[in-house]
């Protein structure tokens, strides 16, 4: 992991090293809110002109199939009721600096997430809670490196039900599709997942929580998913692929790429998140 800013890392020899080389930048910058933030966000236009300032220097670290994905999450206007447009304009502004292509949107749902935000939600009662992000798969090309098999997901009994009598209500549906009589009855070896995905992020005794607890360390307030990071370097890279986070915090990019033997560069200037992020990485800390 590298301890120094993006800003810093694009001017650096190691960037110029890696030029052309990463199939994957999949990072969670600060998220596009219009107040501050302690781990050091910008706000409202000047977050749009900040995140816009990157995309050409991401896009000429990637290889020719390369992907980048972004995780956005949501901002309100401040103190009223009502969404702020600030994280599509920030996402447009970026895919325009660079000429990139939207390949798909997703939506990185948290079941636990607590009800924000708290004025409208708990308070007030005229809003329903905030529990989802964007991700936004972008690459300058039209068909990036990508193999939905890596990615397959369990089927579901109901599936493996008719996989096992191999008989289904086939025909022309209201929708205009019309069914054959073999269509779902081969199996793939698991079922092709939505671009909406699930995942919970309330681990509380997992390695890096208690390796920063038992060290004094402050913990990244805004950690990712690890399933999300999961998802993404499967779907979209190989084995020994290079993937990059830019803005790594504690690391989750990092130590899942090496879980899935891709090699992985992480930016972070915060010295006390990278002296957590070792707890990510169990052959450090034993």
């Amino acid at each position: 992991m590298y301890q120094a800013k993006f800003e810093d890392f694009i001017e650096s020899r190691s960037a110029t090293a890696r030029a052309g080389k990463c199939q994957l930048i999949f990072t969670s910058p600060p998220f596009p809110l219009n107040r501050k933030k302690r781990y050091g966000n910008k706000v409202g236009e000047e977050y749009i002109e900040w995140l816009a300032s990157f995309a050409e220097p991401m896009t000429d670290l990637l290889t020719d199939d390369g992907s980048i994905v972004l995780e956005l999450g949501n901002a309100w206007e401040p103190g009223r009721p009502v969404m702020s447009t600030l994280a599509l304009r920030a996402l447009l502004s970026f895919a325009e600096a660079a000429e990139l292509n939207l390949c798909q949107q997703f939506v990185c749902h948290n079941p636990a997430r607590l009800p924000t935000p708290a004025q409208w939600v708990n308070i007030d009662r005229i809003r329903v809670k905030d529990a989802f992000t964007h991700v936004w798969w972008l690459s300058p090309t039209d068909r990036p490196k990508a193999d939905n098999r890596a990615v397959l997901t369990t089927y579901s009994e109901s599936m493996k039900k008719l996989l096992k009598k191999q008989d289904y209500n086939s025909g022309l549906r209201p929708s205009q599709h019309r069914i054959s009589e073999t269509s779902f009855l081969a199996d793939n070896g698991g079922a092709i997942p939505p671009n909406v995905l699930t995942y919970s992020n309330t681990m509380s005794t997992d390695a890096y929580r208690k390796y920063c607890t038992e060290n004094e360390i402050p913990l990244h307030p805004a950690r990712m998913p690890v399933g999300l990071v999961d998802f993404f370097i499967r779907f979209l890279t190989d084995p020994d692929d290079l993937v990059l986070d830019p803005f790594a915090g504690s690391n989750t990019t990092g130590a899942t790429a090496e879980g899935l033997d891709r090699r992985w560069v992480a930016i972070e200037p915060n010295a006390d998140y990278i002296r957590g992020s070792r707890g990510r990485f169990p052959s450090l800390v034993t």
